[in-house]
């Protein structure tokens, strides 16, 4: 699917930064019957996340989901994703052709209201490898998405990802940068976003990879 609107920030905006938004990549209609299937069927849970040296309870519903290999470590503690939903696995074969790069794991985050959010991090685990490709989509409430340089916080960017859109993080973007989606007092909708990677244990051919 072709997008409406690229907005790529160049080296003078973010330096060493590679990222795309793709306004509107789903049409609302496709948008409304995914949005609507997710919130219906997805296994929602509160994920556990080490923070400051204790555990404490992620300020959102998530859901990891991919092929059976994709383990993934976060913030101490570690997830064992659940098995494709098809029409998720679906959009995983769409992106990989949208973005030229293979996809076998996603990590599905449902904020619930101007509370729910993410704080700043990058997407820098092992698994991940050194330049990783980061497609995220997202559904409903239009929400502030922000990257902020980790040798200067005063180097940031924001975005307002609204229903369909399409955000792709590549190149040294998680070496160099955090991003977040800070909270809102305003009043605004729920949210569901779906981001999209490559987890290491299996080669991008699908195999299992030597260790």
């Amino acid at each position: 699917m072709p997008p409406l609107v690229t907005t790529m920030l160049f080296p003078n905006d973010l330096p060493d930064a590679s990222v795309s938004h793709f306004h509107g990549w789903l049409l609302s209609a496709e948008a409304d019957a995914l949005l609507q299937a997710l919130q219906e069927s997805v296994p929602w849970e509160v994920h556990r996340i080490r923070m400051f040296g204790r555990w404490v309870n992620s300020p959102r519903l998530s859901c990891w989901m991919g092929d059976a290999e994709a383990h993934y470590r976060y913030s101490g503690a570690d997830f064992a994703p659940h098995p494709w939903a098809p029409a998720v696995q679906e959009l995983s074969e769409r992106l990989q052709q949208a973005c030229a790069a293979p996809f076998n794991s996603v990590l599905i985050n449902r904020y619930r209201s101007g509370s729910d959010s993410m704080g700043w991090h990058s997407d820098d685990e092992p698994e991940l490898g050194q330049r990783p490709v980061i497609a995220s989509l997202s559904l409903g409430a239009s929400r502030r998405f922000v990257l902020r340089r980790r040798d200067d916080h005063s180097a940031k960017c924001g975005f307002e990802l609204a229903h369909g859109d399409l955000l792709v993080m590549a190149g040294d973007t998680q070496r160099f940068y955090q991003h977040a989606l800070p909270k809102t007092a305003r009043p605004v909708g729920e949210r569901i976003n779906l981001t999209f990677r490559w987890i290491s244990g299996q080669r991008a051919d699908g195999c299992p990879a030597d260790r």
